[in-house]
């Protein structure tokens, strides 16, 4: 990958970084919103939540979660049309070369004749 990495543009490279950082941001985003079971937030504290970032953290939460999710489609988009690395070559490979099927000799063994009948009229 990190060879790949080298022969793509530098925006390309950017944008890949990015599309990393967003997909963290985003299993962090939904992972401290709290659902109807409580989720992770509960786990780690998340009671304070609502003292630390106001009463309106759940309104919050989610439109961040939409916005990152909405980057994170874009981002994917655009990496699926524009991130074509090119091939590698390593080093000491011959390359691989296709070759055309073999040609029959001109030379062709007949058909096998179809056996005689054996009811034959007395």
């Amino acid at each position: 990958m990190f060879l790949t990495l080298a022969k793509v543009g530098l925006v390309m490279n950017i944008v890949a970084v990015l599309f990393f950082l967003v997909a963290v941001a985003l299993i962090l985003i939904v992972l401290i919103q709290k659902g109807k079971g409580g989720g992770l937030s509960a786990a780690f504290g998340g009671g304070g939540q609502s003292s630390v970032f106001g009463s309106k953290t759940g309104d919050v939460l989610t439109w961040a979660t939409i916005v990152v999710a909405g980057l994170f489609l874009l981002l994917t988009v655009l990496l699926t049309k524009f991130y074509k690395p090119a091939p590698v070559e390593l080093p000491g490979a011959a390359p691989v070369k296709q070759q055309a099927p073999a040609e029959q000799s001109g030379t062709k063994t007949p058909a096998k004749p179809a056996p005689a009948e054996t009811n034959a009229v007395k």
